[in-house]
């Protein structure tokens, strides 16, 4: 997907960088001519790159306070600023909410919503002391807004970065913007865990109104634009990027009578 502007200079930070949707986010950073650190525990199987560039990659467990301080002092040390931050990192694997213990969600909701407030407290002591501030951008889900059975603990943790997005915004104006990306279904190298093979990923393709899962690509290029000056004046906001979201299921279940809806219409226009 082709990139229409430039954010040359710019450096950014990548949470989870380096797999599936955190590295369509890093590729697509990376083709705007921005330089890409991305952190996870682990590197990736392979150097995340694009258009002949590579992004960085500097390990962190973004949970631990002194691993989080040191990956930013690195990278300002480096580089010399930190512009964009982008609090990908996440995930939740399913568990029912009656048989999870306490400490599998206390683990997700640190994950989920703990971590991206660290990061974002550590970023923000950087931008706040720029000229040009910064800004943050949340990676969240459409777990946060509707049901979601299996992972409740991790959609709740995706309500509270929302939440979290829009109070961080009012207190870290004007210097930085926040904003959150709430991301429906991707098609990543680990959708089959979730949604089966070729058949099961066509069949969840069918449910969504733009006739296909996002690519991380698509989610990458939303992140760009709320990180870029074309969102200079997108602060608190979050923008959906689920392809027009999920035929209700009232929709398939109904048997309607074409017959005698026309007459109820005929008879209301009447």
């Amino acid at each position: 997907m082709e990139t229409r502007f430039t954010m040359d200079g710019t450096v950014v930070l990548v949470t989870g960088g380096v797999r599936g949707v955190g590295a369509g986010i890093s590729r697509t950073f990376l083709r705007t001519g921005a330089t890409v650190v991305t952190c996870a525990r682990r590197p990736g199987d392979e150097p995340v790159e694009a258009d002949g560039r590579i992004a960085e990659f500097i390990a962190c467990d973004i949970r631990d306070p002194g691993q989080v301080q040191a990956l930013v002092d690195r990278i300002v040390e480096r580089h010399g600023r930190l512009d964009v931050l982008v609090n990908n990192a996440g995930g939740a694997p399913y568990a029912l909410a009656a048989d999870a213990s306490p400490r599998f969600h206390s683990k997700i909701v640190e994950l989920n919503l703990l971590a991206p407030l660290l990061v974002s407290q550590v970023a923000n002591s950087v931008m706040q002391n720029q000229a040009s501030g910064g800004a943050i951008v949340n990676i969240s889900s459409v777990s946060g807004s509707r049901p979601s059975p299996g992972t409740a603990a991790y959609g709740a943790a995706k309500a509270g970065v929302d939440h979290l997005g829009r109070s961080l915004a009012v207190e870290w104006a004007p210097k930085v913007r926040v904003n959150s990306v709430v991301v429906g279904m991707v098609r990543t190298e680990q959708s089959h865990l979730h949604y089966g093979g070729e058949s099961g990923l066509a069949a969840v393709a069918e449910t969504i109104p733009l006739g296909r899962m996002a690519c991380p690509e698509d989610v990458g290029n939303c992140a760009v634009f709320l990180a870029s000056p074309l969102a200079a004046y997108v602060s608190g906001s979050t923008l959906t990027v689920h392809g027009g979201g999920e035929r209700p299921a009232f929709l398939a279940a109904a048997d309607p009578d074409p017959a005698g809806a026309s007459a109820n219409i005929n008879e209301e226009r009447t």
